[in-house]
């Protein structure tokens, strides 16, 4: 288990791509920090699982994202994963909506970067890996704050793989296109009401349109490249952008 004696912060890991993450690390020795929302019982029951302990934070506030990194401690492995999306034309989008957004989608991800890097230089040694989206390389209508933020994120990547060069610390954006989660699933039933469709019309025709595999990319595809993007192999793999969907960008 070559990740023994590192410390690895998921954020959005009590769920779909975080938490399979966290469980990669885990596996191969990381000591993992869990951070993100669901039912107490539930989250008690990762923490048992993975040896973790879970930090609850609001990430769309700079004061959460320091109470998250201040109660994870320093951490060797920081992975930006948190994240949230709204479809609305641009003139309709709630402003609201758009801050929150570009908050936890970016605006936590520089936090934690520049809160975690200290630690990372003084031990010589660190992995950023940012989950960011195919939107972070290419747009969809409706969906200006999403494709803006993953934009955003994947710029921080490339500037943090620059400044931390000489330092041991990469820094690297896996995109995915659509990730089979039950974020995912539970938006099947009612786009089968509202478009009159069947299940498999609506995975065909709407959510893997964009797909020319017209497979869904797995929470464990994301993390096993996570896992990769940690080994040492990975040393000169930083600034990347990588793109798991499906040949969505190649087009």
């Amino acid at each position: 288990m070559f990740l023994e004696g590192k410390r690895a912060l998921v954020t959005g890991s009590t769920s779909g791509i975080g938490l399979a993450i966290a469980r990669a690390l885990h596996a191969e020795g990381a000591q993992v920090v869990l951070s993100g929302f669901g039912e107490e019982a539930a989250i008690a029951a990762l923490c048992e699982e993975l040896g973790a302990v879970h930090v609850a934070a609001d990430l769309s506030r700079r004061e959460g994202v320091e109470a998250l990194m201040a109660g994870a401690g320093a951490v060797d492995i920081l992975i930006n994963n948190a994240g949230m999306q709204h479809v609305a034309p641009v003139e309709e989008f709630p402003v609201g909506k758009w801050d929150m957004i570009i908050a936890l989608n970016l605006t936590a991800a520089f936090d934690a970067c520049r809160l975690a890097i200290p630690h990372m230089k003084a031990t010589g040694w660190g992995r950023i890996i940012n989950t960011a989206s195919a939107h972070s390389l290419t747009a969809s209508p409706y969906k200006a704050a999403y494709v803006s933020a993953k934009h955003g994120l994947a710029g921080l990547t490339k500037t943090l793989a620059l400044e931390l060069a000489t330092f041991n610390i990469t820094a690297n954006c896996i995109s995915p296109g659509y990730v089979w989660t039950e974020l995912v699933e539970r938006q099947i039933p009612d786009t089968m009401a509202a478009r009159g469709m069947t299940r498999e019309q609506v995975i065909q025709d709407v959510l893997l349109t964009r797909q020319p595999t017209r497979k869904f990319v797995q929470p464990s595809d994301v993390a096993e490249m996570a896992v990769f993007l940690c080994r040492d192999a990975s040393a000169n793999i930083t600034g990347t952008n990588i793109s798991m969907d499906g040949g969505w960008t190649a087009e």
